[in-house]
C-alpha cells in the first residue's frame, strides 16, 4: 500500500516554504524560495504579489521533487500565510497595488484617528484585531484618502493568500483565521462586521467569502498542476494564519499552554475555547477553528534586533566568526554568556520599528538605558538578547490577565537554536521552557490542519503525540528575581517617554519629506 504525504505551505514575509510530511510528522522534502521586501518610501513595506505566487509554484515543485514522491501519494496541502497583507485588485483579479504587508506603517494617521474617536475600540472588541497600521482596516482607509483613483478601481480588497487561491482556483475565499486579522471580521458572527465596513468605506461584495479553516478546495487550474507536478484534484485545505498554526505545530493548543515564537519578529499566544478580547486593547484574538481561538500579541522586534546590532556594531565578533568558520551569532551570544543576568544594569528597549503588542505604538523608538563606563560591547549584546525577551514578556503579562497563568511554555523560531537565549527566556518568565524538535511550526501546523480536515487526524489534540521535545530549561529563580526588578524599570522608561517618542518620530518623519 502506498504511503500518503501531506504538504504544509507557508507563505512568509521573507520566503515561501513548502514541506512534505509523512502522516507521523517526519519531514520528507523541503522547497524554499526567498523574495525581497520593497520599501518605496520610508515606513512603507510591500511585496510583489506575482513574485510571491511564482515562489509558491516553485516551492511546491521543489518540495515534491526532493521528497521523491508520486503526485498520487500527496493526500493534501494546507495553507499558512503571514497576516495583515492587503492587495487591491481589479475586476479581472489583476493587482492595482503591491501586497502591503504587516510591517507597513503608512496608515498611522488613520489608525490614530480611529483610536481617538472611540470607534476603534468598539471595532477591536468586535473583531479582535487591535487598531494599528498593520491592520488592513486603516490601510483601506489610507487608500481611500490618499490613493482615491486606486480605491475607486478596486473590485476586491484581498490578502496574499486570497490572491494565490484565486490564481490557482479562480475563487475568492478567505479562511476565518486570516479574516479575523483584518479588523473587518466579527468574531462572534463569523462574518464581515458592518461597522468596520462602514468605517472602511467598502461593501461585503468587495471582500472574499469567509470559510472555515478546514474548507477544502479542489480542481486547480491544469497548467499550474502540471507545472508543480500535482494531480488537478489534489485537495488544498484553505488553512489559517502562520501565527495560530505555529501553536498547532508545536502542540500548544490546550488552555494554559503558551507558545512563544521569536524569528525576525516575535509573538506570544495561547489557545482559549471561545473568543476573548481585552478591555485594555493589548491583545489580538484570531481563529484557529470554531472551537480553538488564539489570543496573544505580536512584537515587531525579534531577531531582527540582533541582526541590526551584528551589522552595525559587532564587527569584531563577525571577524572572529570568519576566522573560526562559525556563525557570527554564536560568537556574539558566547560573549553575552560571560555577562551577568541583567547586563549589569543595562536595558535595551527594542522599539527600532515601533511596537505592536502590548503597547500598539508605531511611534515608539529604541533606546539603551542605564549605560555606564563599566559597560562593554558584550553587555550591549546581552542587553539586546534580554530586551527582545522583555518585549515578549510584556505580552505574556497581558495574557496572564486575560486567561490565567501559564502551565507550560513552548518556544520556537530561530532564537531556539541558542541554548543561552532559551535559558534567559526560562529565567525571565520563571517557567520551564520546552523546545520542540522541529522549528518549522507554521508549515507543520498547516499540514496537521490539512490532515484533520481530510480525515487523517481525528482530533487536533492528538498532535502532541507527534511532537518531540528536544530541550527543556528550568528557571534560575535568583535570575528570575533580577529580571522582575528590571522589567519594572523597563516599563517605567517606556511610559515616561511616551511624549518624547512622538516628538522624535515626528522629527525623523520630517527628515524624509
Amino acid at each position: 500500500m502506498k504511503q500518503t504525504y501531506f504538504i504544509g505551505l507557508d507563505i512568509g514575509t521573507t520566503s515561501t516554504k513548502a514541506i512534505v510530511f509523512t502522516p507521523s510528522g517526519a519531514v520528507r522534502g523541503i522547497g524554499n524560495v526567498d523574495y525581497p521586501l520593497l520599501v518605496p518610501q520610508p515606513s512603507w513595506a510591500e511585496q510583489d504579489p506575482e513574485t510571491i505566487f511564482a515562489a509558491v509554484i516553485t516551492a511546491l515543485k521543489k518540495a515534491i521533487e526532493k521528497a521523491d514522491v508520486d503526485k498520487h501519494e500527496i493526500g493534501g496541502i494546507g495553507f499558512s500565510t503571514a497576516m495583515h497583507s492587503l492587495i487591491a485588485v481589479d475586476h479581472q483579479g489583476s493587482p492595482l497595488t503591491h501586497s502591503i504587508i504587516w510591517a507597513d506603517n503608512r496608515s498611522v494617521a488613520q489608525a490614530d484617528r480611529l483610536k481617538q474617536d472611540g470607534v476603534g475600540h468598539n471595532i477591536y472588541l468586535a473583531t479582535g484585531t487591535p487598531i494599528h497600521p498593520m491592520s488592513p482596516l486603516p490601510k483601506i482607509m489610507w487608500l481611500r484618502e490618499q490613493a482615491p483613483d486606486t480605491f475607486r478601481k478596486a473590485a476586491k480588497f484581498i490578502s496574499i493568500k486570497e490572491y494565490v487561491i484565486h490564481r490557482l482556483f479562480g475563487q475568492y475565499v478567505v479562511d476565518y483565521s486570516i479574516a479575523s486579522a483584518t479588523g473587518l471580521f466579527n468574531l462572534r458572527k463569523l462574518d464581515w462586521d458592518e461597522e468596520a465596513l462602514y468605517v472602511a468605506g467598502i461593501t461585503k461584495q468587495q471582500l472574499s467569502e469567509p470559510v472555515p479553516t478546514t474548507h477544502i478546495l479542489r480542481g486547480m487550474k491544469i497548467r499550474y498542476a502540471e507545472e508543480i507536478g500535482l494531480d488537478v484534484d489534489t485537495p488544498f485545505v484553505v488553512g489559517a494564519s502562520d501565527g495560530v498554526l505555529a501553536n498547532l505545530g508545536i502542540g500548544a493548543i490546550d488552555p494554559g499552554q503558551v507558545a512563544i515564537t521569536i524569528g525576525t519578529s516575535g509573538a506570544v499566544r495561547t489557545v482559549v475555547p471561545e473568543p476573548i478580547t481585552d478591555p485594555k486593547g493589548r491583545t489580538f484574538c484570531y481563529v484557529l477553528t470554531e472551537n480553538h481561538w488564539v489570543i496573544g500579541g505580536p512584537s515587531n522586534n525579534g531577531g531582527i534586533m540582533l541582526r541590526w546590532f551584528r551589522d552595525e556594531f559587532s564587527w569584531p565578533e563577525v571577524e572572529r566568526a570568519k576566522q573560526m568558520g562559525v556563525d557570527p551569532y554564536d560568537v556574539m551570544i558566547q560573549a553575552a554568556e560571560n555577562v551577568r543576568a541583567g547586563a549589569d544594569g543595562l536595558l535595551f528597549l527594542p522599539f527600532l520599528s515601533g511596537e505592536r503588542a502590548p503597547y500598539w505604538n508605531a511611534q515608539a523608538r529604541g533606546s539603551f538605558f542605564g549605560i555606564g563606563l563599566h559597560h562593554k560591547r558584550e553587555h550591549f549584546i546581552r542587553a539586546v538578547l534580554e530586551g527582545i525577551l522583555f518585549s515578549v514578556y510584556s505580552i505574556g503579562i497581558a495574557l496572564r490577565d486575560l486567561a490565567g497563568g501559564a502551565s507550560e511554555i513552548r518556544a520556537s523560531g530561530g532564537f531556539a537554536r541558542s541554548r543561552e537565549w532559551r535559558q534567559i527566556m526560562s529565567d525571565m518568565f520563571g517557567y520551564e521552557v520546552l523546545i520542540p524538535e522541529s522549528h518549522e511550526s507554521s508549515s507543520f501546523g498547516a499540514a496537521l490542519l490539512a490532515m484533520h480536515a481530510l480525515g487523517a487526524l481525528n482530533d487536533l489534540h492528538d498532535v502532541k503525540n507527534m511532537i518531540h521535545i528536544s530541550h527543556r530549561h528550568e528557571p534560575d529563580l535568583e535570575r528570575s528575581s533580577t529580571y522582575l526588578q528590571l522589567f519594572y524599570i523597563y516599563e517605567r522608561v517606556y511610559y515616561n517617554l511616551l511624549e518624547e517618542y512622538k516628538l522624535i518620530a515626528d522629527f525623523q518623519k520630517q527628515l524624509h519629506k
